[in-house]
């Protein structure tokens, strides 16, 4: 495809950017090409590893698992009478972890294997390995030997050997786990035999709740007979306390009866008399002092106070006297109001009022005497009752001291009787706990013969050979992109200053596989490599050679004669082809072309075109001929050659080419030549390019599409100014058009080159159909061969 002139931008260095925005953090289209580009080799390592996992499986030692589930419950103990109170988390998380423990350990293991007779089963012992470890056993064994483990091997036949070699494999194959916020156990067991590891998950459960009953039943035992003996003991212990507190009641007179003692019944009887008799004193007292003051006052004011007198207690008589007194007095009042103070009557009444009243006052002296008695009396019983009660007080004292020892011996009696009995209590429940063979876990799903293999599983196997394989290419295909420092993209040397004049596509069957080693490609002599872009006149190879002629006669403009050296910076990279090619298309412009095989060292020019010559042209450079006189003439383009010889042995090639010998013949054939194209040897290893560059009106520069080192050509360029600035572009040689695609971004003419492929020919045929019939052919020759 012809693709438009672009602008010099002169010196290297020199960047152009395609965007003038500012950059992304992401370049999804980049990472997309770059997925595309390395597809193939991600495929390959993918199907890679997928073989690998299937030859994995097909020799994998195949190993099934069963379960079962066992459940600790403590409320299986409450038919024993033994309900404990729900423990707290962590306390139930030490608990059940305590019971993987015991299911891990190797006594219970010893246990399933003793059983079950495992060390009695050869396929148990040693079951079947996989190629892998087979090796290691052997490895193993072999070290072993060297390390004086023999007897230790030769003795591996004994039961014991083999009871905890049986040991080892089940605990080794063996996995407990606890299910999250659960008080569930699960129990696995990994066995070669999907039977067997179902009875040996089933008898390693069956092992432990009979281990718990066993542990339950021993515990109960040995707390039975030592509670046993505990309790006879702290009978023995309670009857002597009990006769303590007898003897010592009995010797301190401290007897008791309705529960308290004599002394202190006394005390209370006493004192409770004694409170009585002071009270009665104090009564009589008041009422002898109060009659006593009433007679004191004479008879008169004892007869007024009579009224008061006479409603206490026992005085009867008072009262009766005192209504008569009133009566009398009540009659003289009458009479007097109506018959007069001096009637006889009146008279009589008054006497008989003062009768009255003198037996008021003598009843109140008897009674003041009487009261007087009754305190004379009450004080004698105080004073005798206060002498009991501090008699009495003493000896409680006495006794008191006394009773604090006692109580301290009823307290320690107390609590050997309380003790013995709690011990009772608890040696009966333990005999009945030992009449109930309750274990507090019980199975809840019993491990079955598993249909399918736990390890290796197929689709993981598989899956996961498929992916690493992948992520194996992925990394290699990133690797490599990474250390992908060579030209891919004309852009890429757009951005060194470089005008990229197309991409030179590899002539096909340029190459065929050698006789002798078919990795190793030589040239096809039935392919005329130097002189395809004038043969396949249509070919994408011949636009790309037509576009840089027509870039060159714009750049160089309308001189008489162009010089143009044919460079590149390493061997191999097409330059020759590329210079015979330029200069056989702008022969048939038609035009006067003169090639110059200026690689003195090689002469690769002259042997790629193959035109018999008797004399090089380094003759002329030295003097001993003309110039003219070793021109050669491709017969089939017409184009002239200046031939070196292939074994020539020229040491100083750089003063040959660039000395006054070699402008004289620039010179004389300008004159004679339209065009004087020059392959020159490679700028990095020889210093002749860069000597010849005085005489050279502009450059050809070859890179290799995929071959040719960024950092080396711009390095050169670097340190090559002169030859840079006459770079008139740079062709990418050896462009593969299929891979070209991958690089190529989005709408970019790399991407749609399938568009434009049907405007190039190849052999005289459209290019797609000639590839298709490459490809037929491909295959046709690969069909014959199978």
């Amino acid at each position: 495809m012809q693709e438009a002139v672009r602008p010099y931008l002169g010196q290297p260095g020199t960047a152009k950017h395609a965007e003038v925005g500012g950059e992304k953090f992401i370049d999804v289209e980049h990472l997309m090409q770059i997925a595309r580009r390395q597809a193939k080799l991600v495929a390959l390592f993918a199907a890679i590893g997928l073989l690998l996992g299937v030859t994995r499986l097909v020799f994998a030692t195949y190993y099934y698992t069963a379960g079962t589930s066992v459940l600790i419950d403590d409320n299986l103990s409450r038919f024993a009478g033994d309900v404990s109170p729900a423990p707290a988390n962590m306390e139930s998380d030490k608990k059940i972890m305590s019971q993987v423990a015991i299911l891990r350990s190797s006594s219970l293991a010893a246990k399933v294997v003793d059983k079950q007779q495992l060390y009695e089963k050869h396929e148990f012992i040693n079951p079947p390995v996989s190629v892998t470890q087979e090796i290691k056993g052997l490895a193993k064994m072999t070290m072993d030997l060297f390390a004086g483990k023999g007897m230790e091997m030769a003795n591996a036949d004994s039961l014991d050997a083999r009871r905890g070699t049986a040991v080892a494999v089940l605990m080794e194959n063996l996995r407990v786990e606890q299910q999250p916020q659960s008080f569930v156990i699960d129990l696995y067991y990994t066995s070669t035999d999907p039977a067997l590891s179902a009875q040996i998950a089933n008898a390693y459960a069956e092992a432990y709740l009979s281990d718990k009953l066993d542990a339950n039943f021993d515990a109960s035992q040995r707390a039975t007979v030592w509670l046993r003996a505990r309790l006879t003991d702290l009978k023995e212990q309670s009857q002597e306390a009990a006769l303590k507190v007898e003897r010592y009641r009995a010797e301190n007179g401290l007897t008791s009866a309705k529960g308290a003692l004599l002394s202190e019944e006394q005390l209370s009887d006493i004192s409770g008399q004694y409170i009585l008799a002071q009270a009665d004193s104090a009564k009589a007292l008041a009422l002898y002092n109060q009659y006593k003051a009433i007679v004191a006052a004479g008879q008169q004011t004892a007869v007024d106070n009579a009224a008061t007198v006479s409603e206490q207690e026992g005085s009867t008589v008072i009262s009766t006297l005192r209504t008569h007194y009133l009566n009398v007095i009540k009659r003289t009042q009458d009479i007097e109001r109506r018959f007069g103070p001096e009637h006889p009557q009146a008279i009589l009444l008054r006497k008989e009022q003062d009768d009255v009243g003198r037996q008021i006052f003598l009843e109140l002296k008897q009674m003041t005497e009487s009261y007087r008695n009754q305190y004379e009396v009450a004080v004698s019983r105080e004073a005798s009752l206060k002498e009991g009660l501090s008699k009495i007080t003493g000896q409680t004292s006495a006794a008191n001291e006394s009773l604090v020892q006692l109580k301290d011996l009823e307290r320690n009696a107390e609590a050997i009787s309380d003790l013995y009995k709690t011990y009772l209590t608890k040696y009966q429940e333990t005999a009945q706990n030992q009449s109930f063979p309750i274990s507090e876990a019980r199975v809840i799903s019993p491990a079955s013969p598993p249909v399918d293999a736990s390890s290796p599983k197929r689709t993981l196997t598989l899956g996961g050979s498929l992916i690493l394989g992948a992520i194996f290419g992925i990394g290699l295909g990133l690797w490599r992109e990474v250390r992908e420092g060579t030209f891919r993209l004309g852009e890429q040397l757009t951005t060194l200053g470089l005008k990229f004049l197309g991409y030179l596509p590899p002539i096909p069957g340029a190459t065929r596989p050698s006789p002798d080693d078919e990795r190793r490609l030589i040239a096809n002599p039935d392919v005329e490599t130097m002189r395809f872009a004038v043969k396949s006149g249509g070919s994408k190879f011949t636009e790309t050679i037509r576009h840089a002629k027509i870039v060159t006669d714009t750049m160089l403009g309308s001189q008489n004669c162009k010089v143009i050296g044919v460079v590149s910076v390493l061997p191999g990279e097409g330059k020759t082809t590329v210079a015979a090619n330029f200069a056989t298309l702008v022969a048939s412009s038609p035009a006067k072309v003169l090639m110059i095989d200026a690689d003195l060292r090689r002469g690769s020019l002259t042997q790629g075109l193959g035109i018999p010559f008797e004399t090089g042209w380094t003759e002329a450079l030295a003097g001993t001929i003309r110039w003219q006189d070793t021109l050669v003439v491709d017969p089939q383009t017409g184009t002239s050659l200046l031939a070196t010889p292939r074994q020539a042995k020229v040491f100083n090639t750089s003063e040959l080419i660039s000395g006054p010998s070699m402008a004289t013949v620039l010179e004389e054939a300008r004159s004679m030549f339209d065009y004087i194209i020059v392959d020159l040897p490679p700028i990095g290893p020889v210093f002749d390019a860069k000597a010849f560059e005085p005489l050279a009106d502009g450059f050809l520069l070859v890179s290799e599409w995929g071959g040719t080192p960024r950092a080396l050509l711009k390095s050169t360029l670097e340190q090559e100014p002169a030859i840079a600035a006459k770079v008139l572009g740079v062709v990418l040689n050896k462009a593969d058009q299929e891979k070209l695609s991958t690089y190529g971004g989005l709408g970019s003419s790399e991407k749609l080159f399938s568009r434009y492929a049907s405007y190039y020919l190849e052999h005289g045929e459209p290019i797609m159909k000639a590839r298709g019939r490459r490809q037929r052919k491909a295959r046709g020759q690969l069909s014959k061969e199978l």
